[in-house]
């Protein structure tokens, strides 16, 4: 999309939401309305009025007063009505009842100013860990005890149906595919790289994580699981504040974690910073029993594996941000994150080997030493002018990252007989492994209310460019010199541009809501494999519908349908055909004739008491991605690489059920149970299996009295196939004390994950020539103790309100 087009779309958004604007300031005659007013200086911009009926206080509509704090209920039947205003800045107001039919003007409201004082305004309710909505489940870290100390990858792994495999692929509800934003930005990155950056980022830079299911045309056509979108925290307050903390934790290996963030707001002036600093030290420890057959089904050989790794890395993150008014309407705002990571991988592996009759002829050591280095950074410039009261808004985003990678590996291989004697010269491998990925971006959406009708528009436009180069060179250093290994060494460099545009409807009734929204997206990608001189490229245009219906049967009862079209390209690492070397008989590689996948996905959500809520699910994908190890051309050997599955049926049921008792404990449990049926052909194998699966998570939060509280979280995954991957049932306990210090200023925790070590992955892989059986266990008894100490006065004002007048509409039709 050429940049005349660009401007041609933002200029014609423009023109259609002054000429709305315009049309809507004559009130229809069956209108409400009334002006607010104060004593002093304080604006009534913030105030939401909220109309309710007379008689069972029902919520009817939503309003936000203008600049002059005038208000216009719009096209409301006749009937007996109060008007109830809520402001951070201000006492409640609540008026007499009155009745309305046509043409109601309440005059002037006078609004008192509410106390500063922050003992007496402050809120002490803490929200639970999961909440479950319509369209998402909400992980609110910041109000977690035992996600301190922890880092994002370890949330992840307490949330209600994710699950974290062997080669860190996260998978969502038993799908992978799972697509990844940081504050609604793409991260693009999948497998190893993707949990390396989670590893590095600390929960308590984390305000909340929403596990988004079946997401609208406005988000990325991408992840056909569904969106894991990571919201950072970010301080609003007036004046200078901020908090700093200190987490020290010891599993089999200790962990570290100060950080501190500061906000300023002043005038039309928001700043905003942190800094992080991570250092930890974990471990792998994975044994795995390898088997290969003939076309008779007898085994010929097979090796044993005894791996231990050990990791340490030095983690710098740092963020820094403003937000600048330049009146109530328009807002700039510019962020910048840099991660910056040092690690160091050590490994010892010993592989034994043995014959078709099971008897030991030798086996081999590595010793490896890598060092990676990750220097990560984004800008991002956006800009939001509210155009009028009714939502109306136009917002846009320029972002621009770059991922840069170098890691320095050192293999030192020894072989022995079944005597224990070297057997074979040793073999020694150095490898230069860099990379460079590169993202640019622009989109820009608008949002409108037409009021007469009730019905909302989104539309918008967005445009990226990614590129990547990853130059891996690999010498053998057996002899004393080095030897480029043309076999292992590789330069491949990826391109993409992907063009789209979207436009979602949605209107409510009393009791109906419906949206339908549809995005269309372009997709352009060369690859180009240096060494080797094999290139690809690929371009196609696809369309992705989506849509909801909800229909409110009383207070009580709600249901609601969603539907939508996704899809799940390869990532340029899952492409690039080169091999990766892993141990002598063990080796990766890309695909580059991968094909993306597709998925359809409905939804049927039912919420009870507007608390419980039941979701029934069924997706189907086609050409659905697996990672697949299989017998490689070498004897004993396995390669593993991506591959398209021909169908892959997914049917679930999700049960969330809140509990209470009293003021003393706040329960939220999630139920998941599905069915994953894997059909079609790989490597030579019918695949064609299937089970029933559920996923029982329960966080748990007892207040002892307002300074103290407990909080105990469980889960247990019960045996699952991911392909031809095997999975065994696993379970683990969290619990967590906390306790509230100085006038609740500042805080103490202590935390332990997995008190009792059964987090744990033990699988079995069987296919046609090939069997594998593994169990590995990670560094996840850990005990963490936590210090935080808020500073800086918080002066109760209200934080800028950043949603639009249907912004319920939106939440609930994703």
């Amino acid at each position: 999309m050429n940049k005349f087009i660009r401007l041609s779309c933002i200029l014609s958004l423009y023109v259609i939401a002054y000429v709305n604007t315009t049309a809507q300031t004559v009130p229809s005659p069956s209108a409400i309305k009334g002006r607010l007013t104060t004593g002093d200086a304080l604006k009534t911009s913030e105030v939401i009025i909220q109309l309710l009926q007379a008689q069972h206080k029902k919520l009817v509509k939503i309003e936000y007063p203008n600049a002059k704090g005038e208000f216009v209920f719009d096209n409301i039947p006749a009937g007996r009505y109060v008007i109830v205003t809520q402001g951070m800045a201000f006492t409640k107001y609540e008026s007499a009842p009155f009745d309305h039919s046509g043409g109601t003007d309440l005059g002037i409201i006078t609004l008192s100013a509410a106390s500063t004082n922050l003992k007496e305004t402050s809120v002490t309710a803490v929200k639970p860990f999961v909440q479950q909505q319509y369209d998402k489940t909400v992980l609110n870290v910041a109000s977690s005890v035992t996600a301190a100390g922890s880092t994002a990858l370890e949330v992840l792994e307490k949330a209600p149906g994710i699950t974290i495999d062997q080669n860190d692929n996260i998978a969502m509800r038993g799908r992978q595919g799972v697509l990844f934003m940081i504050d609604g930005k793409l991260v693009p990155m999948t497998g190893q790289d993707l949990a390396n950056l989670l590893r590095g980022m600390a929960a308590n830079q984390i305000e909340r994580i929403e596990l988004i299911t079946n997401p609208s045309a406005k988000y990325d056509a991408s992840g056909n699981a569904g969106i894991i979108d990571i919201r950072m925290k970010k301080g609003r307050a007036n004046g200078t504040n901020g908090n700093a903390s200190l987490s020290i934790g010891q599993g089999v290996y200790p962990k570290l974690n100060p950080s501190l963030n500061i906000n300023h707001k002043t005038g039309k002036l928001n700043l905003f910073g942190s800094y992080n600093y991570l250092y930890r030290q974990d471990m792998n420890d994975l044994t795995i029993y390898r088997d290969f057959y003939n076309a008779q089904k007898e085994i010929t050989g097979s090796n044993n594996y005894d791996n231990y790794f050990r990791y340490g890395f030095h983690n710098h993150n740092l963020r820094a941000g403003a937000d600048y008014n330049i009146n109530s309407r328009i807002v700039l705002g510019l962020v910048a994150n840099g991660i910056f990571t040092r690690g160091n991988v050590a490994s010892n592996s010993q592989a034994e080997s043995l014959n078709g009759q099971q008897q030991r002829t030798g086996y081999f050591t590595t010793l490896g030493d890598n060092n990676p280095k990750r220097n990560n950074s984004s800008f991002n410039f956006n800009y939001k002018h509210t155009l009028d009261t009714t939502g109306t808004e136009l917002t846009a985003d320029l972002d621009y990252a770059r991922f840069n990678s170098n890691e320095l590996q050192n293999y030192h291989t020894d072989y022995y007989d079944a005597d224990h004697a070297p057997n074979r010269p040793a073999y020694k491998l150095f490898g230069d492994l860099s990379g460079n990925l590169s993202i640019k971006s622009f989109k820009a959406d608008y949002t409108q209310l037409i009021k007469p009708i009730g019905f909302k528009m989104e539309a918008g436009i967005k445009s990226s460019w990614v590129e990547s180069d990853n130059d891996v060179q690999f010498f053998d250093r057996s002899n004393g010199t080095d030897v480029l290994d043309v076999g292992k060494s590789n330069r491949f460099i990826y391109k993409e541009n992907i063009n789209a545009a979207y436009l979602n409807g949605s209107r409510k009734w009393q009791k109906l809501s419906l949206q339908l929204g549809l995005r269309v997206e372009n997709t352009n990608a060369k690859g180009n494999q240096v060494t080797n001189k094999e290139n690809f490229d690929r371009n196609y245009t696809q369309f992705f519908p989506s849509g909801y219906v909800g229909y409110a049967f009383s207070d009580k009862h709600d249901l609601g349908l969603s539907l939508s079209r996704r899809i799940n390209r390869p990532s340029y690492r899952q492409l690039n055909p080169f091999k990766v070397f892993l141990d002598p008989l063990t080796s990766s590689a890309g695909n580059p004739f991968l094909n993306p996948e597709i998925t359809y996905s409905f939804e049927l959500t039912y919420t009870l008491l507007q608390r419980y809520t039941a979701k029934a699910a069924y997706s189907r994908t086609t050409d659905n991605i697996l990672m697949v190890l299989s017998p490689d051309t070498e004897p004993n050997s396995v390669l593993q690489t991506g591959r398209n599955l021909a169908v892959f049926n997914y049917y679930s049921m999700n049960f969330g059920i809140p509990v209470s008792v009293g003021k003393w404990l706040s329960s939220s449990n999630n139920l998941l149970v599905y069915y994953g049926e894997y059909k079609g052909n790989l490597v030579n194998t019918d695949l064609n299996v299937s089970r029933v699966t559920f996923n029982l998570n329960s966080n748990n939060t007892i207040t002892l009295n307002p300074n103290t509280s407990l909080e105990i979280i469980g889960s247990y995954q019960s045996r699952a196939y991911y392909g031809f991957l095997d999975l065994q049932d696993y379970w683990s306990v969290n619990v967590g004390a906390q306790r509230q210090l100085w006038n609740k200023k500042a805080s103490v925790k202590l935390s332990i994950n997995d008190i009792f070590f059964t987090n744990r992955t033990d699988a079995d892989t069987r296919l046609t020539g090939y069997g594998e059986h593994f169990i590995q266990y990670r560094d996840t008894r850990v005990a963490t103790l936590t210090f935080t100490y808020k500073f800086g006065k918080m002066q109760g004002a209200a934080p800028r309100r950043r949603t639009g007048g249907a912004e319920d509409e939106k939440r609930r039709a994703g």
